[in-house]
């Protein structure tokens, strides 16, 4: 599944990286733990879904080099990790619907998670 179709599925904003909405998701990790992303062995195509909009979680997702991100609640992302996303090529979406709607919605569509 694309993120274009995740965009639609999610009501999501596109926040940074419209240009790669054509990239493949092939699985999704949900958390808010940042030290659980970091246990992620490398991973192309990973979703990662998460609630915490700071500085951390775009830091960890340039550690662990995930490219895609979909924070949950309608949490506002902030101008810092705005532009630590676009300098590292990292999509960012924003999603009304809580984490346990999004991962459901995300399950049912056929995207599984990496566990």
């Amino acid at each position: 599944m694309t993120l274009k179709e995740i965009t639609d599925l999610m009501q999501a904003t596109v926040i940074t990286g419209e240009e790669f909405l054509d990239r493949e998701v092939e699985c999704v990790f949900a958390s808010d733990l940042m030290s659980d992303v970091l246990t992620i062995k490398d991973h192309d195509g990973l979703l990662l879904l998460t609630g915490l909009c700071n500085l951390q979680s775009m830091r960890t997702c340039e550690m662990a080099d995930i490219q895609m991100v979909l924070v949950v609640r309608g949490k506002v992302v902030t101008e810092d990790m705005i532009e630590i996303a676009q300098d590292n090529d990292i999509v960012v979406l924003s999603t009304p619907f809580s984490m346990y709607k999004t991962s459901g919605i995300l399950y049912n569509a056929g995207v599984p998670s990496i566990y």
